[in-house]
């Protein structure tokens, strides 16, 4: 996962009228299937702007391999009945970049944020998301990095989180997934954002034994508002459509 798409709309110079946010609020909705997170991103897209904060969800996905836009067929190393028999599915992304893959066991996060208060410098919002990982990861004793020219955060050669966003009037969707204990073995199914002889990793690789995902979650979260420089405001609840 890699890059970014970028989705202006038909009306170019749209500025969100909104106050700065007050906060951010976290959704945790467990194991979610790649398509129904994708699709309820869309609709969360278009209610961020009557709310006055932003939006951070922390899910897991079922095993799936996902297409981004300038995703390369050829990235995809396994046939149809190899992707059946390990139980890996495969969907198209709105996001931008290659292939990714995602399994239960990773943190993927979906940060929905109106970068109109932040400069609308999508550059600058990759970097944000990679310094978050990477304060993460050093409170979990890792010591991640960014890489010149790639988006993600790695350790040493070994790359412990991708990203690969999305933005629409403004507001992003889509985001990273950061290897917390997941099973690695099936990203030989891909080469993982299109970068050859990539090695992943994962939390628990590194460090040689199980890690709390929960724990991880806590301290990611912590990291986000401190960098978003945004107050953490509660809890979001799926089953309401307009908060305030």
């Amino acid at each position: 996962m890699s890059r970014f798409e970028f989705i202006i709309g038909p009306n170019k110079s749209v500025v969100n009228p909104a106050a700065t946010p007050q906060g951010f609020r976290v959704w945790r909705p467990g194991l979610i299937a790649y398509r129904d997170a994708q699709a309820r991103q869309e609709s969360l897209v278009g209610q961020r702007r009557r709310w006055s904060f932003d939006l951070l969800i922390l899910l897991e996905h079922p095993p799936v391999i996902t297409f981004g836009r300038n995703a390369r067929q050829e990235n995809l190393l396994w046939n149809d009945a190899a992707l059946q028999a390990a139980g890996i599915d495969c969907a198209a992304s709105r996001r931008g970049g290659d292939v990714t893959l995602h399994v239960p066991g990773q943190l993927v996060g979906y940060p929905i944020v109106d970068l109109n208060h932040y400069q609308r410098d999508l550059h600058r919002f990759l970097r944000l998301l990679e310094k978050i990982l990477i304060c993460t990861l050093a409170d979990h004793g890792l010591a991640g990095e960014s890489q010149q020219g790639k988006t993600g955060v790695w350790i040493e050669e070994r790359k412990i989180a991708s990203i690969g966003v999305a933005v629409r009037h403004w507001i992003s969707y889509h985001g990273f997934a950061l290897n917390i204990d997941n099973d690695l073995s099936a990203f030989k199914a891909i080469i993982p954002c299109g970068l050859p002889g990539i090695a992943m990793t994962s939390m628990s690789m590194e460090l040689g034994r199980p890690v709390d995902k929960h724990a991880v979650a806590e301290t990611l979260t912590g990291h986000f508002g401190k960098i978003m420089q945004r107050p953490l405001l509660g809890s979001y609840h799926d089953t309401t459509t307009a908060q305030t």
